[in-house]
């Protein structure tokens, strides 16, 4: 974390189109001192330093934006500019966002506080900032157009009202909307509540993350912000697995996962090894009467939702949406179906003219998930990741849950993978086989066919466009 000085030196590194110096240091003298972040590691929780006492969230991937207390009111100072966000370990993208990456700071305040927003605009082109989900005045709701006038380039705005309910909340433009919340202008925002409320409990540990998607063609850094559906690359804040932190927490804590979407399509979160209950949504926490176990919530587009849990059992358990084509990096969409197509002869022939070829997809996929074979500048192959035993082979929107009995109260850091105990893990069966039941007959017993079918095959066609995201 750097202050106003080290972000006007690094503003440059960061790929901002314009000069720092277009903001008036004179002007800037009277705002909070504007900080920004450079790394895209999970920072620890940021501990209220002032105001009502809360349990901080942690942004998984992220950090919380520090505040300034005047004459009773939080102040926090955004920075609406380009970044450079590294989306994984061999590939970096030039985003939009705020004091410094994409997604922007998390914004944690406490029900009742007033909140006074200073936004800076430093992007090419006018913005504004909707406080999606909150009761707040008109004016302050953020439309450009209907409710303000366009924040233009170089000038600094300011949004102030009261955190009226607990619950969480998200941020992001509404100007020039597809432009800039497709080139990564996005952020969370939770407001906890002030002492004790009956339909939210405490927690030991209470993550946070927004769910996006960028379409950025290997070997580019720019994403095509013209993209509907078609996305290539699926992430959590900004970041796709193996880039992505695991999510690290003592055996029996409570866990509150808070997730936001803000993709053009929903996302079925499954979470493997425990049952969650969803104890907030875009109206603040639920009613315990509509509270029901689940493994997966689907989280719409624009919607937010609250999960809570009992780490409970030990282990490393897999965390992710459930879309296939969301647990991959940069996929092509348009490749054919080769399994039972026999590549060996054209192989041999391919490979007299290109040695580095390589024949995929014959049997499956799953040998990309190893295979080494040389990738554009600037991608990440599809299915990557490397666990104790081999290849995930996954990428995107995955992660892990990794529950631990001697992680300590509070620490947040990696434990490393888990070594399951003698006798609770998969194995070989080396025995004789019998040989396995089949499905071999048409019709049920109630209604048996008048005579046997000869046989068919069916042709199983897919649409050709990819509209189904």
């Amino acid at each position: 974390m750097v202050t106003r000085r080290d972000f006007f030196r690094g503003a440059g590194v960061a790929g901002a189109t314009l000069a720092a110096s277009a903001v008036s240091r004179v002007s800037l003298a009277a705002l909070p001192e504007p900080v920004t972040m450079d790394k895209a590691d999970t920072q620890p929780p940021l501990l209220p330093p002032n105001g009502r006492p809360y349990n901080p969230v942690v942004t998984l991937n992220g950090w919380t934006l520090p505040w300034r207390m005047n004459k009773g009111v939080k102040e926090f100072h955004l920075v609406a500019e380009p970044v450079v966000r590294e989306i994984a370990p061999g590939m970096k993208a030039h985003l939009w966002g705020y004091n410094g990456q994409s997604p922007g700071p998390t914004i944690e305040v406490v029900e009742g506080d007033r909140v006074r927003l200073f936004v800076t605009n430093r992007l090419p082109e006018h913005t504004t900032i909707h406080w999606h989900g909150q009761r707040i005045p008109n004016g302050m709701d953020g439309v450009g157009g209907l409710n303000q006038k366009q924040i233009p380039v170089g000038k600094t705005y300011v949004y102030e009202f009261v955190a009226r309910r607990p619950g969480t909340f998200m941020y992001h433009p509404h100007a020039d909307e597809m432009t800039q919340m497709a080139m990564g202008m996005m952020g969370f925002w939770v407001t906890h509540p002030k002492g004790q409320h009956p339909l939210i409990d405490p927690v030991d540990r209470d993550f946070c993350f927004l769910l996006n998607a960028f379409d950025i063609d290997p070997g580019s850094y720019t994403p095509k912000v013209n993209t509907m559906l078609d996305f290539n690359l699926w992430m959590w804040n900004s970041r796709s697995f193996p880039g992505i932190d695991s999510l690290n927490v003592r055996l029996n804590d409570k866990v509150r996962i808070r997730i936001g979407n803000l993709t053009m399509t929903n996302h079925p979160i499954h979470l493997h090894g425990h049952e969650f209950l969803v104890t907030g949504t875009d109206g603040g926490p639920t009613p315990v009467s509509t509270r029901w176990y689940e493994v997966t919530t689907d989280v719409a587009v624009g919607q937010m939702r609250q999960i809570e849990l009992l780490a409970d059992e030990e282990g490393d358990w897999a965390f992710h949406c459930h879309k296939s084509h969301h647990t991959m990096n940069a996929m092509g969409h348009d490749v054919p179906t080769m399994i039972g197509v026999d590549h060996r002869g054209l192989a041999k022939q391919i490979t007299s003219l290109i040695p580095e070829y390589m024949v995929m997809g014959e049997r499956g996929m799953a040998d990309m998930g190893e295979m080494e074979m040389p990738l554009p500048d600037n991608t990440l192959p599809m299915m990557t990741g490397t666990g104790p035993y081999g290849p995930v082979e996954m990428g995107g929107m995955f992660t892990v849950f990794k529950v631990r009995r001697e992680q300590k109260p509070g620490d947040y850091k990696d434990p490393g993978w888990y070594k399951q105990p003698p006798g609770t893990q998969a194995y070989e069966w080396t025995g004789p086989l019998a040989e396995p039941a089949r499905f071999r007959s048409e019709g049920g017993q109630s209604m048996p066919l008048a005579t046997k079918s000869p046989g068919a095959e069916f042709q199983v066609r897919k649409p050709k466009d990819h509209s189904g995201h």
